[in-house]
């Protein structure tokens, strides 16, 4: 009896060592494997153009070197109240991210955009850039004043 479970067993550790051919079968197939999915944040294909003012009733706009804290509070409210639908913050939405926006925009450009959307969209090469990356989704005029998009203007300066 020894003698025949030696063999056997040589025969079952040879077989369990082998290769082992896995067996393609058709149809449908599920893997429930996790994949690492690296994320990765697509940059504005917008070039980025501080000289460009836009088009619009502002040529010009000086900041003033401190921040004027009472007219970005009030430039905060007004973003949060009619913005924040398209506009976040730090991340892409329906439209651009507003921080560090004046590192790619001139303050004209950005108060022209605020308060000239339609022209802009109609006349601006930057605008019309803006308006093909985000699936023509178009920007609407809010009909602020100048000096609500001054505000508004100080509050992206507080990003």
């Amino acid at each position: 009896m020894k003698k025949l479970l030696i063999p056997f067993a040589i025969v079952g550790l040879l077989m369990s060592c082998g290769e082992k051919k896995e067996e393609k079968k058709s149809g449908f197939e599920m893997n429930r494997t996790k994949k690492e999915v690296k994320a990765t944040t697509k940059s504005e294909g917008v070039p980025v153009d501080l000289d460009n003012k836009g088009v619009g009733p502002i040529k010009s706009v000086t900041f003033a070197d401190e921040i004027d804290t009472e007219m970005a509070a009030k430039g905060e409210k007004t973003f949060n109240t009619l913005c924040v639908a398209c506009h976040m913050v730090d991340q892409r939405m329906i439209g651009p991210a507003i921080k560090g926006v004046y590192e790619r925009r001139s303050p004209e450009w950005v108060m022209n955009m605020i308060m000239n959307p339609d022209g802009m969209l109609k006349e601006d090469p930057i605008a019309k850039a803006l308006l093909k990356e985000y699936n023509n989704a178009i920007m609407l005029n809010q009909n602020l004043s100048e000096e609500d998009a001054r505000a508004v203007a100080e509050f992206f300066r507080t990003l």
